[in-house]
């Protein structure tokens, strides 16, 4: 369109000269090849997204097995126990039929002897299996109190270093075995924009310290705006786009620190699709405009406990 418009100018006597023409020519071309490398850059950044959405599903996923794998352990130590007590009784008995025949004969003295046997080696080896699992259960007990305690002990050290923002739209809270840094629009952006003002950037730094100073915490910083169409131009066509940027903003301001491993945090767009409050009110709308950094322990320790 616009350089038909251009050819149209050059027709017309002396308005435009060839150089003038190739120049904005020149510029336009620019424009157009800017534009496409910006549609494959959020593309990829959408594909990045859909990932780290797919890598949250099956973390939540995998604590729901060990919580699974943990009752399982418990009802099936509950059972051995309870065999250990049969077993117990049955040997009580065997004694006292002993006991009771030891004038007989000795054939049958040595068959009660014989079913005493038995009876006490697997006696002897369902208590050997019910310590191994009273073990292993207290293993994984032991695991999932430590991973409670480094939640709790996160969450405190985040509302600390945060104290001063407590009133500008930054809200702590704790969920499914992991901390969310919940920050409003106000405090990081313009609306519609991307680009992350003064005072997001100095709370964005108390968090990055949070973060270096625990490497063992895995980091998922998401995107999220309300459902209000957006109709933009140029980088932001909509609210995929702006919840992508927005994510990827904030994750490039905390890799300012140089002591966070780029490999630890996920950058995520959600559009509109997980709203804290679903409404359709000004005052809805607000709180769903945020973005949140989710912030994981490690749980190799109890994914190898699980394994064996």
């Amino acid at each position: 369109m616009l350089l038909g418009t251009l050819l149209m100018i050059f027709m017309l006597p002396s308005c435009v000269s060839t150089s003038e023409f190739n120049r904005v020519k020149g510029k336009l071309d620019e424009c157009e090849d800017s534009q496409l490398l910006l549609k494959q850059k959020l593309q990829d950044m959408e594909a990045k997204a859909n990932e780290a959405g797919a890598k949250a599903e099956q973390m939540e996923a995998e604590m729901k097995k060990m919580k699974a794998e943990k009752s399982s352990m418990e009802d099936e130590r509950d059972n051995l126990a309870r065999e250990v007590k049969r077993l117990k009784a049955t040997n009580a008995d065997l004694e006292k039929q002993i006991s009771a025949v030891k004038s007989g004969s000795s054939e049958e003295i040595s068959r009660l002897l014989t079913n005493l046997e038995s009876a006490q080696a697997d006696l002897d080896a369902r208590e050997k299996k019910l310590a191994e699992k009273n073990q292993r259960l207290q293993q994984l007990e032991n695991l999932l109190a430590r991973k409670d305690k480094a939640v709790k002990d996160l969450k405190q050290k985040m509302l600390n270093a945060l104290t001063g923002y407590k009133n500008l739209g930054i809200n702590v809270t704790e969920k499914n075995g992991q901390v969310y840094v919940s920050m409003a629009e106000k405090l990081l952006f313009q609306s519609g924009k991307y680009a992350v003002g003064q005072q997001g950037r100095q709370a964005l730094k108390k968090i990055a310290q949070v973060l270096a100073a625990n490497p063992d915490i895995n980091v998922l910083v998401e995107g999220h705006t309300d459902d209000v169409p957006l109709r933009g131009t140029g980088a932001i066509k909509d609210n995929w786009d702006l919840s992508v940027m927005r994510a990827t903003a904030v994750t490039k301001i905390l890799l300012q620190d140089a002591n966070i491993n780029p490999k630890r945090i996920t950058a995520a767009g959600r559009s509109k699709y997980l709203p804290v409050d679903p409404r359709k009110t000004p005052e809805a709308r607000q709180k769903n405009r945020r973005t949140e950094i989710i912030l994981t322990p490690d749980l190799t320790e109890l994914y190898k406990l699980l394994s064996n």
